[in-house]
């Protein structure tokens, strides 16, 4: 019988990659600096000792190992790819974008590629301008993709699951400020999330926040902090930037009547952007106020400990955002 435990997201992904491993022996990890110890997160701690010659340590050269994944996955896969940051996903963005993506359209569905390339993304850890960024709005736009951006442990290890038993090429980008974190996850092996469906982590009346990332984990923070001042705010982890779950945010919508969303990524054309568009579109008459989005300045990201957090979304500014839609 299924029993919940408190794991790190880091050992929710390790699980969800062991399970599957086990379940499917097709399945191979390719990445830089995965062997010895796990990778630079300690993400496939344990995996080569139990499931030797399926880890293949990679040179520094994306466009080549992605490539291989490519065609690995074209042969049969599944095939996870491990980037070490997102940020040198730049690097392989033909084998990405123009080929993976592409490859069941151009077929007229007769290929899959089944392939996850997985990536730790995001600010937090000093590490400067070319290893912070995040990159969900980006790879959503490509049609052919799908793209997790899990908030939780649980969310982690279902959709990463889930990944692993589909066709379709996914980015699973992991917010490296989250490794650490713990949260309820089963132990149950058939455990599955599904791409496109969101997940409400609090309830509320007040106001919907879909805060995505590291921004859910601050949102939780404001609305216990808020509900201190009688504000009630329903809390949204979207758990994908493609396809994003609208129906459950606006049914959010249409109870609160207020919308904030919260993003770590750079405002213009970001998730943020693209909810509130279809929030504008499809739930105008719900609104009572005008949709707040938060997220970072249109800047790259400075390494300095004193200066990364002027350009990173902080508690004071959701809260703030919350307050002037209730105003």
């Amino acid at each position: 019988m299924a029993e919940m435990r408190e794991i790190t997201f880091r050992e929710a992904v390790n699980e969800a990659l062991r399970e599957e491993m086990r379940r499917d022996p097709r399945i191979l990890i390719l990445g830089e600096d995965i062997l010895p110890g796990g990778g630079v997160f300690g993400v496939h701690g344990g995996l080569d000792e139990e499931f030797p010659g399926r880890l293949l340590q990679t040179p520094i050269a994306e466009a080549g190992f992605v490539g291989m994944g490519v065609g690995a996955a074209l042969a049969g896969g599944p095939v996870i790819c491990e980037v070490m940051f997102a940020d040198f996903m730049t690097v392989c963005m033909d084998e990405i974008i123009n080929q993976a993506a592409k490859f069941r359209y151009m077929s007229g569905g007769q290929a899959s590629v089944p392939l996850i390339v997985r990536a730790p993304c995001g600010m937090g850890r000093g590490v400067g301008a070319q290893h912070t960024q995040s990159f969900e709005a980006l790879f959503a736009h490509i049609p052919g993709l799908k793209v997790a951006i899990p908030g939780t442990p649980a969310a982690a290890k279902g959709l990463l699951k889930s990944a692993l038993r589909g066709d379709d090429p996914v980015v699973f980008l992991e917010y490296k400020g989250l490794y650490a974190m713990r949260g309820p996850v089963s132990d149950d092996p058939e455990l599955l999330a599904e791409f496109g469906r969101g997940s409400v982590e609090r309830p509320g009346r007040d106001v919907t926040l879909v805060a995505s990332g590291t921004m859910l984990h601050k949102g939780l923070e404001v609305a216990a902090e808020l509900a201190a001042d009688g504000v009630d705010i329903e809390v949204i982890d979207p758990r994908c930037a493609a396809p994003i779950d609208h129906e459950l945010i606006l049914a959010s919508v249409e109870r609160t009547t207020r919308l904030v969303v919260a993003d770590e990524s750079v405002l213009e054309c970001s998730l943020a952007s693209e909810i509130a568009a279809t929030v504008a579109e499809r739930g105008f008459y719900s609104l009572d106020a005008p949709v707040r989005r938060v997220a970072s300045p249109r800047m790259p990201k400075p390494f300095s400990p004193k200066l990364e957090p002027a350009s990173l979304p902080q508690k004071a500014d959701i809260a703030a955002a919350i307050r002037e839609v209730l105003a």
